[in-house]
């Protein structure tokens, strides 16, 4: 920590820069300002949006600064974005779908039925879902919600659904529509890995940075995430086939399934009495990730053009209209075929030129370093990097054919961070030598190399005073100059960290909704990931749980390893200790929330009942506070 918390001014560096960016691009065009504003009805009276005790998870005039001329700690072009993200309330896509934007990261789509309305996409949290649909009502009637359909397995399209919607209502027969697979991945991405995927989305959306021209202007897809009540209801039908279609309360749909694009588990939707099309999050009005900066599985642009390709021959004779779960519509037939076309190019000369580049020898940073886009592509304001990167969508491709190793037998067995740092540090003459240069650097406006290089420093000395402070001044500047929100906000907190310690997360994806949401399965594959392998290798323990109503399930831990097998057989060892249990009560058992010393009134018990406890007491904790700028 470097005592000094305070933003800094532009270098005049990187003022210009970002002055040469008003010059490069069509900033006269307004075209998007027109389509973000098309059919406004009007807005929240009140701009704070809270918790039942008043916590607030969303302000829709926080960024009102918006209004102002771009100032020189902002890339232009991503001011121009985040202004035209920020814009919210209720808008008519046509008569009959409507979208309320700027209240969440995504927006949620009301579609008018016979008796009430169909709701797609419920945002993040239940409070600002809530917000939408009273925004909704108090425009176009108390309509009730009849259906509720998920276009994909991403928490900011299902999370709010707690907010629109009753679980005792679903049961009394109002359907929740969703893309086959999409409990699974839902559920799966959000525990798995969730608590580092939450610590790194705390620095992607910029959650500890203050919102203003020198911190938080957005994440380019939406403005940031809302932090109020994450929940989930699984749905109740599944769509399995392209071609499938499906009438709830009068409205006529036809799904396109997109699986392995924007999400694992994903559709399009076709409105044929609206000649609409929903491209749920496939084409947006920026390049998207495929692999975020937050973590994720590596996404496949081969196949996202490819249904690209196939959303324009299946609907785009019969679209008047295109419209997503991010940003604005695109109206027209012809823009909006134009628009799927150049989406799909974005992401097929990616790839195909990454391809190329990978069978040339290049590694991933000379890639990155190399690609230059189609100058159509880069013209056309809906294709810019201010999500995803040319840079870092290159090296996911890279990944997801080559995987981590770049094929330099250097590489192979490189020092992990801090033993390399010291190294480096030794080398170049020591932490002030390495820190008087790259102030030199720094100077010239080479921030990149400061960056790459005080790093060193940091994690060779992290109570390197100087060597903090000029490294938050490094990354300060480039998150002024960066065009990409999340980089923007990757930047800002560094430095933000740097110059005041952890932020830590401000979220967390593992909610009660998700957890129940498990299969047995996928618990007890969870519970694996938390062994502490070397403190476990010695130990062996083997307890069956005897599920009411279902196959008994063993768990033995040994090797350091958990497994799980259901029923009998000869891979099934004998038993320390058996319980016979409900559901409920193992389920309560294996999250904590139920000690195994009350375990008795509400199980039955043979063997040694120690063992239960010794086996839970081999798991460790997730830290939802790592570091990540420092060691």
């Amino acid at each position: 920590m470097t005592g000094n918390t305070q933003s800094k001014p532009a270098e005049s560096s990187i003022g210009r820069a970002n002055e040469e960016i008003l010059n490069r691009f069509p900033f006269d065009d307004t075209q998007d300002m027109d389509d973000a504003r098309r059919g406004f009805m009007g807005t929240a009276e009140s701009s704070e949006i809270s918790t039942a005790d008043g916590t607030s998870v969303w302000n829709l005039d926080a960024y009102g600064f918006l209004a102002q001329d771009c100032p020189p700690t902002a890339n232009p072009s991503l001011w121009r974005q985040s202004r035209l993200v920020a814009d919210h309330g209720l808008f008519e896509v046509v008569e009959g779908i409507y979208q309320i934007r700027g209240f969440d990261l995504s927006n949620m789509t009301v579609v008018e039925g016979e008796r009430g309305v169909l709701v797609i996409d419920p945002l993040i949290s239940s409070e600002t879902a809530a917000a939408a649909l009273a925004l909704y009502r108090s425009h176009r009637g108390d309509r009730p919600v009849t259906a509720v359909l998920y276009t994909h397995s991403h928490v900011d399209h299902f999370g709010g659904v707690k907010g629109v919607l009753t679980e005792e209502e679903v049961t009394a027969g109002v359907p929740v529509i969703a893309p086959e697979g999409f409990l699974e991945h839902a559920v799966s991405e959000n525990v798995y890995a969730g608590t580092a995927m939450a610590r790194r989305a705390a620095y992607m959306y910029g959650a500890a940075l203050p919102k203003g021209p020198q911190g938080q202007i957005g994440a380019g897809l939406g403005q940031t995430t809302s932090t109020g009540s994450v929940g989930l209801i699984p749905p109740t039908l599944d769509i399995t086939r392209t071609g499938q279609t499906e009438t709830v309360d009068g409205i006529r749909m036809v799904f396109q399934l997109t699986p392995g694009t924007e999400a694992p588990s994903e559709l399009n939707i076709h409105f044929p009495d609206h000649s609409a099309l929903c491209l749920a999050e496939n084409a947006t009005h920026n390049l998207h990730n495929l692999l975020t900066l937050r973590g994720a599985e590596v996404r496949d642009p081969r196949v996202w053009a490819l249904y690209l390709t196939e959303a324009v021959t299946l609907f785009g004779d019969s679209t008047d209209v295109a419209f997503a779960s991010h940003h604005w519509p695109v109206w027209g037939r012809e823009k909006a075929q134009t628009f799927l076309a150049e989406q799909r190019d974005l992401y097929a000369y990616l790839h195909d030129q990454t391809l190329r580049m990978i069978n040339q020898g290049m590694t991933p940073l000379e890639i990155a370093e190399a690609m230059e886009m189609p100058p159509a592509l880069v013209r056309a304001w809906h294709t810019h990097g201010y999500y995803g990167s040319v840079s870092h969508n290159t090296k996911a491709i890279y990944q997801r054919y080559m995987g981590w190793f770049d094929g330099n037998p250097a590489h192979l067995w490189e020092h992990p961070p801090v033993e390399a740092s010291k190294r480096y540090v030794d080398f170049m003459g020591g932490a002030d030598e390495v820190v008087r240069r790259a102030r030199d650097a720094f100077a010239e406006g080479d921030f990149r190399w400061v960056a790459q290089v005080v790093n060193h420093v940091v994690f060779a000395d992290p109570t390197h005073a100087e060597a903090l402070a000029l490294q938050a001044d490094a990354l300060e500047q480039l998150g002024y100059g960066s065009e990409n929100g999340t980089w923007r906000n990757f930047y800002l907190t560094g430095a933000l960290e740097l110059r005041r310690g952890p932020v830590g997360s401000p979220t967390t994806t593992a909610s009660a909704d998700f957890l129940r949401a498990l299969s047995l399965d996928q618990l007890f594959d969870a519970l694996s990931i938390r062994v502490d392998g070397p403190r476990s290798w010695d130990a062996d323990i083997t307890v069956r749980w005897n599920v009411t109503g279902g196959e008994p399930v063993t768990l033995r831990l040994r090797n350091g390893v958990l497994t799980h097998i259901a029923g009998t057989g000869p891979a099934v060892s004998s038993p320390d200790v058996e319980v016979a249990l409900d559901e409920a009560a193992l389920r309560a058992v294996l999250l904590g929330s139920l000690p195994p010393s009350e375990l008795a009134g509400r199980a039955t018990i043979t063997g040694d009942a120690a063992k239960i406890t010794e086996l839970l007491g081999h798991l460790s904790p997730p830290d939802p506070d790592f570091t990540i700028v420092t060691p």
